[in-house]
C-alpha cells in the first residue's frame, strides 16, 4: 500500500520527557462559549453567582454541541459570548460531582456529552457526536490517534504515559458499548514509552493493537491517519463512519473515561509551554479559561513585569497548523495542546517569490492535490476551477508552504479559496 505524502518536519519534542506541572489557580478565567465546532453553548449562569469546579454553568445547545463547565471555584464576574469567573483560590470541587450510571450504549453516549469533551487533538468536534452512529454504519475501525505529528508538542505523548489507566479504560469502554471489529491505537515511532506501555496493555486483548507508525508530518491527519492504517479512502464530501471508522484522539479518550470513573468533566488541560524564545520549556497543566499572561508569568517569561522582548510571535497550537495570537490575555481553550513563542528570526515569514512549478507542493501533499494551481485558480477567481481542483478537500496542513522553496503563502489562498467558495454557493 503506497503512503501519502507529508513531510519530515524537525521534532523539536524538547518536552518530551517533561512531567506535567500543576500551575497555580489563576485570579480569573475566561471560559468562552464557543470552544469546540458546532452551536455555541448556553450559559446558565449569572453574573454575581457562586460556582465551584466542575459545576455545569453552560448547557450545550443542540446535537453538535458542548457543555462548559467551571474550572475554578469563585465568583461570576460577567456573563456573554464568554463566561468570567473571579477566582477565590480555593478550587473547591462542586458537591453535586458525582460518577455516571454506565451500562449501556445510550448512558455511556449521554456521559461523553455531559463530560464536555470535544476533539482534543485540535478539531473540536464534541465526541458524542463523533460516537453516535446510524444503524447502517458497520464500525470496522476505531482508531486512537496518539501520533502527536506537529513539531514541539508532547501533551498527547504526556497524557499517554501519566494518564495511562485513563487512556486504556476509556479505550475498553469503547470495545464494550461502540463494539468496532478493532481498535487500534496509533503511535509515531519517535514514542517508545508510550508504545512500550500499549502494547504490553494489547498483549491479551483480542481486537485491539498498536500500530507503530513513522514519524512524518501529518501523520496524526484524521484521513492521512486512516488511509495509513486501513487502506481506506474518504470519499469527497464523505465522512469516516461512511467508510466503517471512527478517529479519535488519546486525550479525548482519556477525559471521558475519567469523566465515568469520577465525574469529574473536562475543566484542565495539559499543555505544552515551548519555543525558541523559551529557555525552560514545560509541560503545564492548567485551568481551561487561563489566561497566556498566566502560564508565561508561571513559566518565567516575565522580566520585572514586562513579557520577556525576545519574544516576537505567540501561537496557540503548533507551528505548522497553530493560530498565532495578538494578546497575551487570550485564554487557553479546551482545544489548546500547546503555547509556542518564537523569537525574531523564526517569527518573520520569509518573503515569497515567483512559483517556479517545481511541484515539490504537489508531491508533498497528502490529499494528492495540486496546490500551485488551486493558487493560481484563486488569484484569477475561478470558483469552478477551485471546484474541479478540490480546494475544500485541503486540510490546510502546511505541508505545501513548508517545502515550497518559494515561500508562498499557500495555506492562507486556500482558507481565503474556500471562504470565496461558500459565498459562491451561498
Amino acid at each position: 500500500m503506497s503512503k501519502l505524502g507529508g513531510v519530515k518536519a524537525p521534532h523539536h519534542k524538547n518536552t518530551a520527557n517533561s512531567i506535567p506541572e500543576q500551575i497555580p489557580v489563576p485570579a480569573e478565567v475566561i471560559l468562552p462559549m464557543s470552544m469546540h465546532s458546532g452551536a455555541p453553548a448556553s450559559p446558565i449562569v449569572s453574573a454575581g453567582d457562586y460556582i465551584k469546579v466542575g459545576q455545569l454553568i453552560a448547557e450545550a445547545n443542540g446535537f453538535v454541541s458542548s457543555p462548559v463547565h467551571a474550572s475554578v471555584s469563585g465568583t461570576v464576574k460577567s456573563v456573554g459570548e464568554s463566561i468570567v469567573i473571579t477566582s477565590d483560590g480555593k478550587n473547591e470541587v462542586w458537591e453535586g460531582i458525582k460518577p455516571p450510571s454506565v451500562s449501556n450504549l445510550s448512558e455511556f453516549l449521554e456521559a461523553v456529552r455531559n463530560s464536555g469533551v470535544v476533539g482534543l487533538g485540535g478539531a473540536g468536534y464534541p465526541t458524542a457526536p463523533k460516537f453516535t452512529l446510524k444503524e447502517s454504519v458497520k464500525l470496522d475501525y476505531i482508531l486512537v490517534n496518539g501520533a502527536e505529528c506537529e513539531p514541539y508538542i508532547t501533551s498527547d505523548t504526556r497524557t499517554m504515559i501519566d494518564d495511562t489507566d485513563h487512556v486504556w479504560n476509556g479505550i475498553l469502554l469503547m470495545k464494550e458499548f461502540l463494539k468496532p471489529k478493532n481498535i487500534v491505537i496509533c503511535i509515531e515511532n519517535n514514542k517508545p514509552l508510550p508504545i512500550k506501555k500499549f502494547k504490553d496493555l494489547c498483549k491479551d486483548k483480542e481486537g485491539i493493537s498498536v500500530r507503530v507508525l513513522p514519524s512524518l508530518y501529518p501523520q496524526g491527519e484524521r484521513k492521512v491517519l486512516v488511509y495509513n492504517v486501513t487502506g481506506r479512502i474518504v470519499p469527497e464530501g464523505g465522512r469516516l463512519p461512511d467508510i466503517g471508522c471512527i478517529v479519535v484522539n488519546c486525550t479525548t479518550v482519556s477525559v471521558f473515561a475519567k469523566y465515568i470513573k469520577t465525574g469529574i468533566p473536562l475543566v484542565s488541560k495539559c499543555i505544552t509551554v515551548d519555543g525558541s524564545a523559551v529557555k525552560n520549556p514545560k509541560n503545564i497543566i492548567a485551568p481551561i479559561g487561563t489566561s497566556v499572561r498566566d502560564i508565561f508569568n508561571y513559566c518565567g517569561l516575565f522580566n520585572n513585569g514586562e513579557l520577556n522582548q525576545n519574544i516576537k510571535k505567540i501561537t496557540l497550537g503548533g507551528p505548522m497548523m497553530g493560530v498565532a495570537i495578538p494578546d497575551i490575555d487570550t485564554p487557553i481553550v479546551k482545544i489548546t495542546n500547546a503555547i509556542l513563542a518564537f523569537s525574531e528570526k523564526n517569527a518573520q515569514p520569509n518573503e515569497p517569490s515567483a512559483c517556479i512549478k517545481c511541484g515539490r507542493c504537489v508531491s508533498k501533499c497528502p490529499m494528492n492535490l495540486m496546490p500551485s494551481l488551486m493558487e493560481e485558480a484563486y488569484e484569477l477567481k475561478k470558483t469552478e476551477l477551485l471546484k474541479k481542483l478540490k480546494v475544500e478537500m485541503c486540510a490546510e496542513c502546511a505541508c505545501c508552504a513548508f517545502t515550497c522553496p518559494a515561500n508562498r503563502h499557500l495555506v492562507q489562498v486556500f482558507l481565503l479559496a474556500k471562504r470565496m467558495l461558500k459565498e459562491s454557493k451561498q
